[in-house]
C-alpha cells in the first residue's frame, strides 16, 4: 500500500512508519471505518502466502507499489529480474538501501519497459492505487506484454468500494488523503472481461486471496 509523501516526514505517519519499519498506523477512510496497516510484515522476510506469488512470477517482473520492496527483492535473489516503483521517497529509498531495484514514480506515469513486462504485482491491496480499479487495471494492461500476467491481490470479503482514505497513527496524526478503492475476487472477475483480461488462477494463503489475470483469455481459474 502506498500514500504519496507530501508532507514532512516527521509528521507523516506513514513516512515515520517506513523509516522506522513499524507503526502502527491504519488506513482510515472518510466515514471512520479503518484498517491496520502491517509495516512490520513489509519490512520482514516473504511470507508463506507471499511464496505463493513469487512462485507465479516470470521475469522481468514490475512490482506496483513495492513499500519497501521485500517482493521485488525475494525475486532479485531468486535471480528474476525485477523492479519495484512507488510514489513514496522513502520506500524507494529504503527498497534500494535493502538491495532492491526501484524508482520513485506513479505507475500512471511514463514507465521503462512498457508492453514488455512478464509479470505485474498488485499485492498488499494495491489494486486500490487511483482509486479506480478499472483504470488502473487498464495501466497495466498496456505494461505487460501479451504473454504476461497481473498477479493481484484482493480482499477477502465480496467489496467494491471507491473511497478516500488517508494513514493515521494512534495519536490521531494523518498523512495526506488519497483516493483509494477496495476490491474482492467477485468484483475482479466481473470487470476483467470488460478490460480484456481472463482470470486464469485464483488461490488462497494464510487469510489472503489472490487472483492471476492475463490479456486476452477467457479461461477461468479455480481456487487451489
Amino acid at each position: 500500500m502506498t500514500a504519496e509523501e507530501n508532507r514532512p516526514a516527521h509528521r507523516d505517519p506513514y513516512a515515520l512508519a517506513l523509516r522506522t519499519g513499524g507503526g502502527p498506523v491504519y488506513l482510515r477512510l472518510t466515514d471512520g471505518r479503518w484498517t491496520w496497516l502491517p509495516v512490520h510484515r513489509w519490512y520482514a522476510q516473504p511470507t508463506r502466502a507471499d511464496e505463493t506469488l513469487l512462485e507465479r512470477c516470470v521475469g522481468p517482473v514490475l512490482d506496483v507499489g513495492c513499500g519497501p520492496g521485500r517482493l521485488c527483492r525475494a525475486l532479485l535473489h531468486q535471480s528474476i529480474f525485477a523492479v519495484g516503483i512507488d510514489v513514496a521517497p522513502r520506500a524507494v529509498a529504503r527498497t534500494i538501501a535493502l538491495g532492491g531495484t526501484a524508482l520513485c514514480r506513479s505507475v500512471f506515469a511514463p514507465l521503462p519497459g512498457e508492453g514488455a513486462w512478464q509479470t505485474l504485482l498488485l499485492a498488499d491491496g494495491n489494486i486500490g492505487i487511483g482509486g479506480d480499479p478499472r483504470a488502473l487495471l487498464r495501466r497495466c494492461t498496456q505494461l505487460i506484454a501479451p504473454t504476461g500476467v497481473l498477479l493481484v491481490e484482493v480482499e477477502q470479503i465480496d467489496v467494491a468500494e471507491r473511497c478516500t482514505a488517508w494513514v493515521e497513527d494512534t495519536h490521531g496524526h494523518r498523512g495526506p488523503p488519497f483516493p483509494w478503492a477496495r476490491l474482492g475476487a467477485s468484483a475482479l472477475r466481473r470487470i476483467a472481461p470488460e478490460l480484456g483480461l481472463g482470470v486464469t488462477d485464483e488461490w488462497r494463503s494464510d487469510h489472503r486471496s489472490f487472483l492471476a489475470l492475463s490479456p486476452q483469455c477467457t479461461a477461468r481459474g479455480r481456487p487451489s
